[in-house]
């Protein structure tokens, strides 16, 4: 008790020294506490002085990566033209303006061009009658050529199927080895057969094709399709038969004429 009466007015005391605060303001009891700045530190640079090693890219190994398709990286990759784009574009190149002074006179730019186009002319003209020699095309004889020659006492285009003795024609042209003539009878006579038992309508004037039209039976019409392309084959494209060779056709022939 004696120690709180002297709590008590020891702060009786000091307010009254102190005189009474305006009012809204707060006492404070506690002094100031005034930091001082710490004084500045000197910056100071430290150089690395640690060893440096220094490495380069292998640029061989480099151009060995860049070979291999897994880094290529471009989305389209360009392909060596083939020979056919290299013949295009070297024509194409044939059709370039020639390029010629401006002080050239307009005759010899006329000559140029003329000159120019002969010669890529003949030269295509040459390329194409090799190819056709190599071919065993004969150029020379394909717009003079004659027609077959049937050695026949009756006309090759109004012949009437109905008046030839086929067995005695067929056995003459293969006596003689003109087994050409014997494929063209053959066949003159498988239409005899067929008009003969009213499949189709013979008349001169009628092709290949419409006779094979006019069959119904479609086994049949195969069949002689087939020998419609032999007999032209043999005929009109004059190519040389031999005695196997017919033999095999003439079997042929044989065997449609028991389908009929």
């Amino acid at each position: 008790m004696p120690r709180l009466f002297s709590i008590i007015a020891f702060l009786l005391a000091f307010n009254m020294a102190h005189g009474a605060q305006p009012a809204g303001k707060q006492v404070k009891l506690l002094p100031k506490i005034i930091k001082k700045a710490a004084p500045a530190v000197p910056l100071i640079m430290k150089k690395d002085t640690a060893a440096i090693a220094v490495r380069y890219f292998d640029t061989v190994k480099i151009q060995a990566l860049k070979k291999q398709p897994e880094f290529q990286y471009n989305d389209t990759v360009e392909s060596s033209p083939s020979l056919w784009r290299r013949f295009w574009n070297w024509l194409k190149s044939l059709f370039k303006p020639i390029k010629i002074g401006t002080n050239v006179s307009k005759f010899w730019v006329v000559f140029g061009y003329v000159l120019k186009y002969l010669l890529i002319i003949g030269g295509l003209a040459g390329v194409v009658f090799l190819s056709l020699k190599l071919a065993g095309i004969d150029m020379l004889n394909v717009f003079r050529r004659k027609p077959a020659s049937a050695n026949l006492e009756y006309s090759e285009l109004f012949e009437d199927i109905h008046e030839i003795n086929f067995d005695d024609e067929i056995e003459k042209a293969i006596a003689q080895h003109n087994y050409r003539l014997a494929v063209r009878l053959l066949y003159l006579r498988s239409l005899k057969h067929l008009s003969d038992a009213d499949l189709i309508k013979w008349q001169p004037e009628k092709t290949n094709n419409a006779y094979i039209d006019e069959l119904s039976n479609s086994e049949q019409k195969r069949f002689f399709k087939t020998l419609t392309l032999q007999f032209e084959y043999v005929w009109y494209g004059e190519f040389a038969i031999n005695a196997q060779a017919f033999n095999k056709i003439n079997t042929a022939f044989t065997d449609f004429k028991k389908s009929i």
